[in-house]
């Protein structure tokens, strides 16, 4: 019976221990920079939103910091994730130029609304629950 109980033990462990490495590694793909290619919500055409410059972000897991641009302003901040679930509601310093359009506050008030995001190949997609809200793309 002990031999079992020994057996069973040493299976949880092995599960256990590849469950925290896919979590580790989900992580690690966020690293890098990504440009949106996607917004939900707005009726203005995603090019018309974004003439000069698409926002991107830059996340840098092992410290733990974001940066990036909304398409006009740059931004820095705390990256805030566990899991599958993200966080942009951390204090960000952004710089304060003047941006036409509507498309810096449509990028800056998805993000905060984003709570979970997941990754497929190259491609990032934010969501509130499992609604994709906004998808973008790795860049090389």
């Amino acid at each position: 019976m002990k031999k079992y109980n020994c057996l069973i033990l040493l299976y949880i462990f092995i599960i256990s221990s590849c469950a925290v490495k896919k979590t580790t590694e989900d992580k690690n793909q966020l690293n890098g920079t990504w440009e949106l290619n996607y917004i939900s919500g707005p009726r203005i055409a995603f090019e018309g939103l974004y003439p000069n410059q698409k926002p991107q972000l830059t996340f840098d897991v092992a410290s733990n910091k974001l940066y990036g641009n909304t398409s006009c302003n740059s931004l820095s901040g705390a990256l805030v994730i566990s899991d599958n679930r993200i966080d942009f509601n951390a204090p960000m310093a952004l710089t304060k130029r003047f941006c036409e359009g509507q498309g810096e506050q449509l990028f800056l008030e998805s993000l905060k609304k984003s709570t979970r995001y997941s990754i497929n190949q190259s491609t990032l997609t934010l969501l509130i629950d499992d609604v994709a809200i906004m998808r973008f793309t790795k860049k090389p």
